[in-house]
């Protein structure tokens, strides 16, 4: 089905649904010298991982200002790429089969010496002979290594990224990920990661913010991550100390403090760490329901009934488990706000809610919003505008987001291809802008790796930086140019794509030539005048891959890469180099 097609096939579905959601104004890109295939390329730089080719006239067929919207309703289907996700039995399981699954080596161990079947002793042998033993004692017992689900968790994020019909949902998972972000390299949350993007931060990304917040609170992966599962009140347990180790448990404000800095009311807040050590006690309790099989809490609280647990003060949803014997039940104050004695867990969700709404956390969070989507540096008038549509809406992100595209700070030309990317999202715009088939898509994270960012291992809790200068440097440049010299000449092994068929198979007269058509086709609705004077120097120079190469260290297969002179291998070097070069950097 064309571009033209699936376009108007949207348009009439959007009028089935109604407008009643649209803004009744155009987008005000016209006023500001946009044509409207500009202004669609850039709604498509900004909302999506990239434009593929004939979307921009597509987007212009269907209107606009429907494109948003259908891109706000995130219900497009997804057939083609539940087909490419259908073979990761991972991604449908729930936490408690992944946690009885997937176990990493010190599980194991402990497992195999609880039951007898090694002996501690043996740990300290030969390891050859004890990685041996533990492998067959997963293959007995029926585990799998973490690293099998981590890689389907890597794979299932490069394929909804460059697939998935419905863009802005996928921009806003990287986002909203990397806002709350959790790091498969800390032991006791990785089991937890897949399900925490695919439950607390997927169905959530254009919801209430305080609805986003309390997901991600309330879930295994964060509850971990930030050690709030192992958080109690200190009068329950008062041989426990801050600094002690996490088994002895006590008051921990890892979480509290995190939740107020870089969730929600930013290092500019205005909280004190009274406050923060308030959160901490209003949170204490807040836990994960034991689910190994073998674990002496779960059997306990299996043998309760619902009404039981009620009655106890516990509240059981899902995966998370409020105790209440484990609730500091004393009047707390945060924020100048008085929190009685005996809150129990609603105290939990007040708290959370209150911080919310707090006009600190609007502005923390358009500032944010804008900083991803307009620049790096973006006006304070915009980020007004979009903090007034926060408080009003009750933290809608949707309408926050809307107010953004509508408001004439974003279509200043002054921002116009201000961003740099993030070299996931230089991966996958290179997919989308050339219709590249991904078989082997763990290839590509090794890329992503190689340019600096390994996404799910970020070990801060800040995530990755959203600053052109945390990406672009003289190694990073090179990486980048390395990255676009493989992939076009298809040296990435599992990523296939077919140059010729993107220019309908007429071949370009010349370098000089293909250098011109190919950036009108990988990057439409530029000026590419002065990136095409960078670029000549370097399509005319046959031995531009050896001297990118001598620069910076890459693998084995990029190293022999070799283009004859044919015109296959040609379009190649000059798509590659265009896909290395610094327009194709900005989006």
């Amino acid at each position: 089905m064309t571009f033209a097609r699936v376009g108007l096939l949207a348009l009439a579905m959007v009028t089935i649904v109604g407008l009643s959601a649209f803004k009744t104004e155009p987008i005000p890109y016209k006023k500001y010298g946009y044509t409207p295939a500009q202004a669609a390329a850039k709604l498509l730089d900004r909302f999506s991982f990239g434009a593929k080719p004939g979307q921009v006239e597509a987007v212009v067929n269907m209107g606009i200002e429907n494109w948003l919207e259908q891109q706000l309703a995130a219900n497009q289907p997804n057939e083609a790429l539940n087909k490419r996700l259908a073979a990761f039995k991972s991604l449908s399981l729930s936490n408690d089969t992944i946690v009885n699954t997937y176990l990493n080596a010190g599980q194991v161990i402990r497992m195999a010496t609880r039951k007898g079947i090694i002996n501690k002793d043996s740990i300290k042998g030969d390891p050859k002979e004890y990685r041996a033993q533990v492998q067959e004692i997963m293959e007995q017992e029926g585990y799998k290594p973490i690293a099998e689900l981590h890689r389907e968790l890597v794979n299932q994020k490069v394929l909804s990224a460059a697939y998935s019909n419905n863009q802005l949902q996928e921009v806003l998972t990287d986002f909203w990920f990397n806002h709350f972000n959790v790091s498969v390299t800390k032991n006791q949350c990785q089991q937890y990661v897949y399900t925490y993007e695919r439950d607390a931060i997927r169905p959530n990304v254009m919801g209430k913010f305080k609805a986003l917040l309390l997901a991600t609170a309330q879930h295994p992966a964060m509850l971990e991550y930030l050690d709030n599962a192992s958080s109690v009140s200190i009068k329950n347990n008062p041989r426990a100390n801050m600094a002690a180790p996490r088994n002895t448990r006590g008051l921990n404000e890892n979480y509290a403090r995190e939740v107020m800095e870089l969730h929600t009311l930013g290092v500019d807040g205005g909280y004190t760490q009274a406050d923060v050590t308030a959160v901490a006690r209003a949170l204490t309790g807040w836990a994960v329901m034991p689910l190994a099989k073998d674990a002496p809490a779960r059997n306990l609280l299996e043998r309760l009934n619902p009404e039981q647990l009620r009655k106890r003060g516990f509240v059981l949803q899902g995966d998370f488990l409020f105790r209440a014997d484990q609730h500091d039940n004393e009047p707390k104050l945060i924020l100048n706000k008085s929190f009685p004695a005996n809150g129990g867990y609603q105290e939990g969700v007040d708290v959370l809610t209150m911080l919310a709404e707090h006009p600190s956390t609007a502005k923390f969070i358009c500032t944010k919003l804008a900083t991803r989507f307009v620049s790096d540096t973006p006006s304070a008038a915009l980020v007004k505008t979009m903090v007034k549509t926060f408080l009003s809406t009750d933290g809608d992100i949707k309408e926050v987001l809307r107010t953004m595209v509508y408001d004439p700070a974003f279509w200043k030309k002054s921002v116009s291809h201000e961003k740099v990317k993030s070299p996931f999202e230089m991966v996958i715009s290179a997919v989308r802008a050339t219709n590249a088939q991904i078989l082997q898509p763990f290839q590509l994270f090794n890329w992503c790796t190689k340019m600096g960012q390994r996404f799910y291992y970020y070990q801060a809790p800040t995530g990755f930086p959203d600053r052109a200068s945390n990406w672009i440097n003289t190694g990073a440049l090179l990486n980048r140019m390395n990255f676009g010299l493989a992939f076009a000449s298809q040296k990435i092994p599992g990523v296939r794509m077919d140059l010729a068929a993107l220019n309908n198979y007429h071949e370009p007269e010349s370098a000089i030539d293909a250098l011109t058509v190919y950036s009108n086709i990988l990057l439409p609705q530029r000026d590419h005048a002065a990136n095409i004077k960078r670029l000549i120097p370097l399509v005319n120079d046959e031995g531009v891959e050896e001297k990118i190469s001598k620069a910076a260290t890459i693998d084995k297969a990029a190293e022999q890469m070799t283009f004859d002179k044919g015109t296959k291998n040609m379009l190649s070097q000059v798509v590659g180099i265009i896909i290395g070069s610094p327009e194709f950097q900005r989006k």
